[in-house]
């Protein structure tokens, strides 16, 4: 998994944008809140994530700028082998905490933005990059409610997303 992210984060940092409006990022995000496990509701296809089940993120504050990552999946099924790959996520100067930058294998950062979250009680977040490549909608549940997810999908589009390549986890994981 770490040579796979290793590829990601290369190519999302290469590849070559469309001529996409700036995607715009939540107004603010209280990384007190933000920390915690976090589901993967959907995503798109992605090359470090190929054969991944049940995948989930954790994160907790290093320091104020700093903020540990773990990322967790079942290999090639949901009853796989765990999988997992530690890293660090850098808070963006002066983009009062909704823009970080993760680290998994040093020198190289990709942009991780928070593009949508539930701003009260943090039950959902939705992740993406600038290049309209990498997107994951992200829950404290395993489940989020279908209208919900639609409203999601809806918004997503209006960012210039292709929602049409969405993969939704469909899958009893815990």
């Amino acid at each position: 998994m770490k040579k796979v992210i290793l590829i990601l984060i290369v190519f999302v940092m290469f590849s070559c944008s469309k001529n996409y409006a700036p995607l715009e990022v939540v107004k603010n995000v209280e990384l007190d809140k933000y920390i915690g496990k976090w589901y993967e509701i959907a995503r798109l296809p992605n090359s470090f994530q190929k054969d991944c089940f049940c995948s989930t993120a954790e994160y907790s504050i290093l320091d104020n700028e700093t903020i540990k990552v773990i990322n967790r999946c079942n290999k090639d099924s949901i009853n796989g082998e765990p999988d997992d790959v530690e890293g660090k996520a850098f808070v963006v100067p002066n983009s009062n905490n909704a823009k970080l930058k993760v680290q998994f294998f040093w020198p190289f950062r990709g942009d991780y933005w928070i593009i949508d979250l539930d701003e009260t009680e943090y039950s959902y977040a939705v992740v993406g990059h600038p290049s309209r490549e990498y997107l994951c909608i992200l829950a404290r549940m395993p489940r989020i409610e279908q209208d919900l997810y639609d409203s999601l999908l809806i918004k997503i589009q209006q960012k210039g997303f292709d929602t049409s390549k969405i993969l939704k986890n469909n899958f009893d994981c815990q």
